[in-house]
């Protein structure tokens, strides 16, 4: 008869989060780490294996069989977690807590309406919103932190996760209004790699389009400046730093100004090419009411009925 239980699965799943250091397993866990030693060396006797290799009392390293155990107990903790997600769907229809993960740009620029519409829809609907680089929002959403994540990189390189396009966007010059290149219509690429620039960190905001771009022509930008936020690099360009390159998102209040802000801003779409955010869930997750409607709120395309296809594995970007 087995007595093994759901703490002795938690202790291994998070023991090997945390690169097999128990302390910092047993501290996560608010529990204690002889506590923690001894539920895994009860399950692996039970099980009559050996889950961690070990040098004295330190484990060293998930052996073969563990493998195997940790992608069992992946399944059934997700599971309960499933579990726990369908007893409040019914049990609470229109309340709850949706977690979000995303990075900066989407949550300041494109997530407010959005979730002031969900609020609105669900007034008993707590929101969590997480931000992060975007592979700490692929994460978050891998370890249950989050339910639903949107971002414009990595996200699509997890095959845990099920991603689907959101909408697309273009990379924007913005520069001082008596800027040289403000005069001009249409700007170069090679223009562009004359001027010191001030944009995002290589990980953030479609970055790695601009660098593509770049090393395509053979050019070497003058990269001054690099933050996150793209309030921070128009604030430098404001300064005379150099030339900004940030999201088209994050500048629809300079260009409906039309250059009141002492800014001016320039398309740059055939320099960089387009950029696809997409929203992404844990691959076999329960999603509740509100998730469906949030992601519905983020783009028409995402449906119902599309994001229930796509977590079921029978949906294709091609088919959006």
């Amino acid at each position: 008869m087995f007595n093994m239980n759901l703490h002795q699965f938690r202790f291994v799943q998070e023991a090997v989060r945390r690169n097999l250091n128990l302390t910092e397993a047993a501290k996560a866990l608010h529990t204690s780490q002889p506590g923690v030693s001894k539920a895994i060396i009860e399950l692996e006797d039970e099980l009559g294996i050996e889950i961690f290799a070990r040098h004295g009392k330190r484990l060293k390293r998930v052996t073969e069989p563990g493998q195997h155990v940790l992608k069992s107990i992946d399944l059934i903790l997700r599971e309960v977690g499933n579990l726990k997600r369908i007893g409040d769907q019914y049990s609470r229809q229109d309340s709850g807590t949706l977690s979000i993960a995303t990075t900066h740009t989407q949550a300041r620029y494109v997530l407010p309406e959005k979730v002031a519409a969900l609020r609105a829809a669900f007034p008993k609907v707590n929101i969590s919103l997480h931000q992060g680089a975007p592979d700490q929002v692929a994460r978050m959403l891998i370890d249950e932190v989050a339910e639903i994540g949107i971002a414009t990189e990595s996200l699509a390189d997890y095959a845990e996760l099920v991603t689907l396009p959101c909408y697309q966007w273009q990379h924007m010059l913005v520069m001082p209004i008596d800027h040289p290149l403000a005069q001009q219509s249409r700007i170069t690429l090679e223009e562009v790699a004359r001027e010191p620039l001030i944009t995002y960190h290589p990980s953030f905001t479609g970055r790695t389009k601009i660098d593509a771009a770049f090393a395509a022509h053979k050019l070497e930008p003058r990269i001054a400046l690099e933050a996150i936020d793209s309030d921070v690099i128009t604030t430098y360009v404001r300064l005379g730093l150099g030339l900004g390159i940030v999201a088209e998102m994050a500048v629809r209040d300079i260009m409906e100004q039309g250059g009141a802000t002492g800014l001016v801003v320039r398309p740059a779409g055939h320099l960089f090419g387009q950029n696809t955010a997409r929203v992404a869930f844990k691959r076999s997750a329960y999603l509740r009411n509100f998730v469906y409607t949030f992601a519905e709120l983020l783009s028409s395309r995402l449906s119902r009925e599309t994001v229930a296809r796509a977590m079921a594995g029978n949906l294709s970007d091609a088919e959006l």
